[in-house]
């Protein structure tokens, strides 16, 4: 289809958490397309604020992809407190808003496919098993973007926490995350760290060379001194051996786990348990495929300051590495008792954080960034890397292909983000300096 070809083209993958190709999702044919504009991860700012703006993007975006996947329904899913956003859309159609409750993690797919339509995805699914396909409010402007030809060379990013200015760029992909550290103003603390992403699902930045990604949706900046930062250096031995003597199994990390709540065999204080009690119970520790790490269980739930997240994706690593398959495939028929009344308060989750400080607007600023150089990671998504097809000392303008999907693989096309010269191809990313 020719909406599919240019989305492949155009090197879309989802803006946020793993990259899915986004044509792949649109090579199939589904009932329900619902897009996800919950931006449930405390701080986050983008999705709520680019709506307004990028709506006749948006909208044709939409109509493309509901047409590709031959949609008979579509949902476009909102928080009440976006109040720009929903009157933008109001009254525009074909489609139905739909109006999501403010907790964590609204923004989840399989919680958010239950909440729109009330269909549970299986254990180990997807949400087209149940006849529904996901999109980000972002990776639909980027479609509406595709069918004039162009492809994702921009990110929008928010850049929070101990900054001078919060606030929301649109930068090249590439760019440096110290360019937008001193475009929000710098940074109001010395000895600080960096998340690329939410405070509960984002991943620590190595250094203030790392390139903003096509799935970066916030760069967020905190002191050292910040409880976050321990929650990124577990030590394993130390976690389970805390486990043993200080867990008092009150069960709160499986009763507000998102994935046990919506009825799947997901059990993370029995993960705990067999694993710091090396009991020999091999079907609870493959549960661990199970998990959405959505980091509720120790980031919230846990009275004790245990980090069963932490140990979770350690061995669900393992698992992966041990070519151990997954064996949960059970089907749901319905949720588990008060699923409602168990959900976490947006504004709690912040306060229980220690972000109220930071929970800050962060506005959408109209700039023209061009950085003196970018790095363009060839794994930006789910899938095998982008194979270059440009050499060092090539010149290109933005928007030329400089990586290719690799054939018969699963990935997508990557593009030059800035009018320079290639300095440098290396397995791992192509480097261009600005003239």
């Amino acid at each position: 289809m020719e909406i599919v070809e240019k989305v492949r083209e155009a090197g879309i993958v989802g803006a946020g958490g793993a990259g899915f190709p986004t044509h792949i999702k649109l090579s199939s044919e589904t009932e329900i397309l619902i897009v996800n504009g919950a931006e449930c991860e405390p701080l986050l700012r983008v999705d709520q604020q680019i709506l307004p703006k990028e709506k006749t993007l948006f909208l044709r975006g939409l109509q493309a992809a509901s047409e590709a996947v031959k949609a008979k329904r579509v949902f476009v899913a909102l928080k009440p407190k976006y109040k720009k956003a929903i009157e933008a859309l109001r009254g525009e159609g074909p489609f139905e808003l739909f109006i999501l409750g403010d907790f964590y993690p609204a923004g989840d797919e399989q919680i958010l496919v239950y909440d729109v339509t009330g269909r549970i995805v299986p254990e180990g699914g997807i949400p087209l098993n149940v006849g529904c396909v996901v999109l980000n409010v972002e990776t639909v402007i980027n479609i509406g973007k595709a069918l004039d030809g162009q492809p994702v060379t921009e990110k929008y990013v928010t850049v929070g926490g101990a900054v001078a200015n919060p606030s929301t760029f649109k930068l090249p992909v590439g760019t440096p995350v110290r360019d937008a550290i001193e475009l929000a103003g710098g940074s109001l603390v010395e000895d600080f760290f960096l998340i690329d992403g939410g405070p509960n699902t984002g991943k620590l930045i190595p250094s203030l060379d790392y390139p903003i990604l096509k799935t970066t949706k916030a760069i967020l900046l905190f002191p050292k001194s910040h409880p976050l930062w321990g929650k990124f250096f577990p030590n394993l031995k130390a976690v389970l051996n805390r486990a043993v003597s200080t867990c008092c199994n009150c069960r709160e990390c499986t009763e507000l786990c998102p994935r046990y709540l919506l009825g799947h065999s997901m059990e993370p204080h029995l993960i705990m348990k067999v694993l710091s009690w090396r009991l020999a119970e091999e079907d609870k520790l493959t549960e661990a495929y199970l998990c959405c790490d959505c980091g509720l269980c120790e980031n919230y739930s846990c009275p004790m300051g245990l980090s069963p997240r932490r140990i979770i994706q350690s061995l669900k690593q393992k698992l992966m590495e041990n070519k151990v398959p997954n064996p949960h495939r059970k089907q749901p028929t319905s949720t588990r008792a008060l699923f409602s009344a168990k959900r976490v308060p947006t504004s709690r989750l912040i306060s229980r954080l220690g972000l109220s400080q930071y929970n800050l607007p962060a506005p959408l600023k109209e700039i023209d960034y061009k950085p003196n150089y970018v790095v363009l990671p060839l794994k930006q998504h789910a899938g095998a890397p982008a194979k270059p097809v440009v050499k060092v000392g090539d010149r290109v303008r933005k928007g030329d292909l400089i990586a290719d999907i690799p054939d018969g693989a699963l990935g997508a096309k990557l593009h030059s983000s800035i009018d320079g010269v290639v300095r440098s191809v290396t397995a791992e990313a192509i480097r261009i300096e600005k003239e």
